[in-house]
This record gives structure tokens, sequence and C-alpha cells, in this order.
């Protein structure tokens, strides 16, 4: 039977550290706030460390249930974090192509990989959105996508109404520039949009046959990160927001059986090996893992 019996889904998330970034104890990081955000929900993780093998990187994704792209600040076409989403995008487009369902999450800087990933080129565009919390405008197909539908309605009215998606990021992918493209306008699906008062961007989208999602919010931020800046938001609804978009895609990791072949591989494996560092309240992210 599957280990450690039911759904344990090991869902995960990989990062470089922020160039510039002198406290990096180690090569890479992850915020601590992408951990707790898939915790809450119901995963356990494993951190996705760069610089490893081809092969290392297959025997990872047919242990884990799902992936998690977090932000960041990394060139999405050369970068190692670019290479290493590009392996595991490719072996999950084979996954669900062959019904092994596989779902990946873009968060930031990972919907901004996504598109490039799709499209085979960056396609993006500068928006004044550096420290910003919107509400969603939403496209009517929201409604009936697999990423809302089972939202609460009081909760899409305060989505659509308030603003609590917090936007942090120089680039977005244009409306424009997504409707001119017809790989992506082929796969993704547009689920909501945004404006910076002069150019209207993608701000979430799921894609038509697989199950890959895509925000250029945070909604990580707003239960974990505390860094007093413009664009960040607690409220209970900002709250509610991300917990139901954790709760969705933990739910689709937990549609995947994938597992490690034996535990001690799978203890070897989870963040529970990592102590998150506390940097204070003038860096970016509260608490981040390092690795070396």
């Amino acid at each position: 039977g599957p280990l450690l019996g039911g759904h344990m889904s090991q869902t995960y998330l990989i990062l470089e550290n922020i160039p510039g970034d002198s406290h990096a104890q180690g090569f890479s990081y992850i915020a601590a706030s992408y951990v707790k955000y898939l915790e809450a929900a119901g995963a356990r993780v494993v951190p996705i460390r760069i610089n490893r093998t081809y092969e290392e990187y297959v025997k990872i994704f047919n242990s884990i249930n799902g992936l998690l792209l977090p932000g960041g600040d990394v060139d999405l076409q050369k970068s190692e974090f670019s290479r290493v989403s590009k392996i595991f995008y490719d072996l999950a487009i084979k996954a669900n192509d062959a019904l092994d369902y596989f779902p990946i999450w873009g968060t930031c800087q990972g919907f901004q990989q996504l598109t490039v990933l799709t499209s085979g080129k960056n396609l993006l565009t500068l928006t004044d959105t550096k420290a910003v919390a919107l509400p969603l405008a939403f496209v009517p197909a929201a409604q009936n996508s697999r990423l809302f539908k089972n939202f609460p309605k009081d909760l899409l009215q305060s989505l659509s109404e308030e603003n609590i998606t917090s936007n942090f990021h120089s680039w977005s992918l244009s409306v424009q520039n997504y409707s001119r493209n017809a790989k992506l306008k082929r796969f993704y699906k547009v689920l909501s949009t945004n404006t910076d008062g002069r150019r209207e961007f993608i701000s979430t989208m799921e894609a038509y046959r697989y199950p890959f999602y895509a925000v250029q919010w945070h909604p990580e931020k707003s239960p974990f990160e505390w860094i007093d800046k413009p664009g960040m938001t607690h409220t209970p609804s900002a709250i509610k927001a991300s917990f139901y978009t954790a709760i969705f895609f933990v739910s689709e990791a937990m549609k995947n059986q994938h597992q490690f072949p034996n535990i001690s591989e799978e203890e070897k494996a989870l963040i529970y090996n990592f102590a998150p560092v506390y940097k204070g309240l003038g860096s970016i992210f509260v608490q981040n893992y390092y690795f070396d």
C-alpha cells in the first residue's frame, strides 16, 4: 500500500537565492512562507535542490506528488532555477499525458517561468506592480475553473472587490502578449487580470489540459510574511484566499500516487531536516531555509 498510509502528499518547491542576499548561508534558499503555506493545507514539503543531475531529478519526480515553483528574481532562461524547472515541467507533461496526474503551481516568478517554458520565449513586459495589493478582475470563465469553482461565494466577492492580492513583481505577462502567442493561448485559460493603470496583465491562469496553475500574486504572504511594506495585506479575507489556494493545490497533489522507494529516503528528503533562519523584520522574508 502507499507509504505511511492514505494520501500523504509530498509537494515540493525549489528556489535559488537572490543575487546580493548577503545573508545567504549557502547557495540556495527557500522562503519559509511557502513551506508553511503548503504544510497548513496538509502537505509535507520536500525541498528540491539545484545543481543536481538529471537522473536525481527524475528520481525525485517519481517520489513526490506535485511541484510548487516559488517567487524570486533569477534569469528565466539561463539560470539553474530555469534549468531544473524545465526538467520537471517536461516530466510533468509526459506523466500527465500517460494519465499520471501531476500538478504544478507557479507563484510570481513561478508564474513567469511557466510562461517561458510553455511558449519557449520570454514575453514579459515591465509593469508598475512592485508593491501593491489589488482586487482580481475575474473573467467570466473563472467561476467554472478548477481553481476557483469551490471557493466560497463571499470569498470570490472579496477577491474581486478588496485589495487583498499582494503584487511584488516588475515583470508581467500582458494580455496583449498572451493573446498574440498561439502556444500560450492554446495552453492556458486566463482566470483573472489586473492593470497597473496603463497595461493589463494576467494575474491568474490554469492550463486547459494539464493540472498546471499560475498566480502572479503572492497568496503565501498574507498569513506568513510580516515585513511591513506597501502591498502586504493580512485581512481575514486575504488569509482565507491564501488558504483556499493552498488547499486546492494540495488536493490536486493528493490525486498523485508517487512515493519514495522506502521510508529512510523519504525521511532524508523532507524539509524537517532543515531549520528556518529568522532574519529580522528588515529583510525580504521573515524566515528562510538555506541549502549548500
